[in-house]
């Protein structure tokens, strides 16, 4: 995806001066990363730990967990048509308006909860979350390739350093967000009526701050885009809702990423709902949710800036995706055959590090890949991953109060060697080959 930054070179002083327009716009485009990075780990710590919370605070008819199943649906639904809305609406506006959506899920904890309030905001809170996460990888490699391309670096390995500084902020989320759950819920197993108004109240003062940090961010509009607003009609409307939704199901290359992609909404449907449930609770009670997470959150952090270094192009991608996936196809293992014996403390604490790499794992490299793989519709290729992976949470979630825990391991190890199966096709192909084939 091509950023306007070309006007720079029509006119470059001998001498640049330290205020000068080439340097400047350089600069911005790690900048822009860097914001983009900590307005996401403010809005999400908060958003991140209340939904760990959500099943026990809001228990009345299953509230809590139908409002989330409620938002991965609609999230899944909206994230079809989430491209065309992301490209007429430009870059910024697109991810304030997705940050509307988790604000209002958040101040409705300040109030009385009823399924007539919570129900709309989670349907509004899933087209939310398609127009800034679709936005998110958009602009994340719009400005990898604007720095890669001004500083004449190698494209994979911006994109990936990119990804691994962006995902390694976001996976801090689980450890800040559960930590301060953790620290303000400690004098009770469920906390107080006032331990929890307080809790949310300090949730919704960091989504406020992300929110504003969020407005010193850049545009990043491209020629398409300005093309595709200049012909503003029902014609051209829905000629990119076609490419943007059918199109690249018609590329192999995103054919065999889609399994991937379902299975990172699996995996991370499966800590939320079934670890936390059946293996932390139980032996740590609800106060340690917040521990474990934040071990969770911890090792996804660190995973994720350490792969996204490691990221320079499809083979290194395929080196790290396998180690992420053994991973956690270990702790499955181990829960079926000894779930009844491994819920330990230290056994939790290993098996919440190893589920939090994989995930960081998977993060960074299905983005890099998107990014390598798909510069003509970035936004396209990323509303595909949260279609996939949001309608897989959205299974867990409403699949969950009928399904039991070796149930649910069972279907975890399938969709693992299904994705890695066909991620393993995909690099048979040669890198070469694959990259060659049409958008």
């Amino acid at each position: 995806m091509e950023s306007l930054d070309s006007h720079n070179d029509i006119e470059k002083p001998l001498l640049p001066s330290d205020d000068s327009p080439v340097l400047t716009q350089k600069s911005t485009h790690a900048r822009d990363v860097h914001i983009l990075s900590f307005s996401f780990l403010l809005i999400f710590l908060a958003f991140g730990a209340a939904q760990n919370l959500e099943s026990s605070v809001n228990t009345d008819k299953g509230l809590g967990t139908t409002s989330l199943g409620i938002v991965y649906l609609s999230f899944a639904l909206f994230s079809l048509v989430a491209s065309p809305v992301v490209r007429a609406l430009g870059s910024k506006t697109a991810l304030m308006l997705g940050t509307t959506g988790y604000w209002l899920f958040i101040a409705v904890h300040l109030i009385k909860q009823t399924w007539y309030i919570m129900y709309p905001i989670s349907l509004y809170l899933g087209f939310a979350s398609s127009i800034i996460w679709v936005e998110q990888g958009t602009y994340l490699t719009s400005a990898a390739r604007s720095h890669a391309r001004d500083n004449n670096l190698h494209e994979g390995t911006t994109i990936g350093n990119f990804n691994g500084e962006f995902w390694g902020m976001f996976a801090c989320r689980q450890f800040v967000g559960n930590l301060l759950s953790l620290a303000i819920l400690r004098d009770g197993s469920e906390g107080t009526p006032g331990q929890t108004k307080f809790l949310y109240a300090m949730f919704l003062c960091s989504m406020t701050l992300g929110i504003i940090l969020m407005c010193f961010l850049n545009n990043r509009n491209n020629v398409e885009k300005d093309y595709q607003n200049s012909s503003c009609n029902f014609y051209a409307s829905l000629i990119s809702f076609l490419k943007s939704v059918i199109t690249p199901l018609f590329d192999v290359r995103m054919l065999l990423i889609i399994p991937l992609m379902a299975y990172t909404g699996l995996q991370q449907a499966f800590v939320w709902a079934e670890f936390t449930k059946y293996v932390v609770t139980p032996t740590l009670g609800m106060s340690g949710v917040g521990g474990a997470m934040a071990v969770y959150g911890f090792f996804d952090a660190i995973c994720s800036l350490v792969a996204g270094r490691l990221t320079s192009g499809l083979k290194s991608i395929s080196l790290i995706v396998s180690g992420g996936a053994l991973l956690q196809a270990i702790v499955f293992v181990w829960l079926l055959l000894n779930f009844s014996r491994a819920s330990g403390v230290i056994s939790i604490a290993i098996m919440a590090a190893l589920l939090g790499i994989g995930d960081g794992v998977f993060n960074t490299q299905i983005s890099a890949l998107l990014g390598i793989f798909f510069k003509r519709d970035t936004e396209g290729a990323f509303a595909q991953l949260k279609v996939w992976q949001s309608g897989a949470v959205a299974v867990i979630f409403f699949i969950s109060p009928y399904i039991s825990l070796e149930a649910m391991l069972v279907v975890m190890l399938t969709g693992v060697c299904i994705a890695y199966g066909t991620f393993v096709y995909l690099f048979l192909q040669g890198e070469e080959a694959v990259s060659s084939s049409r958008l």
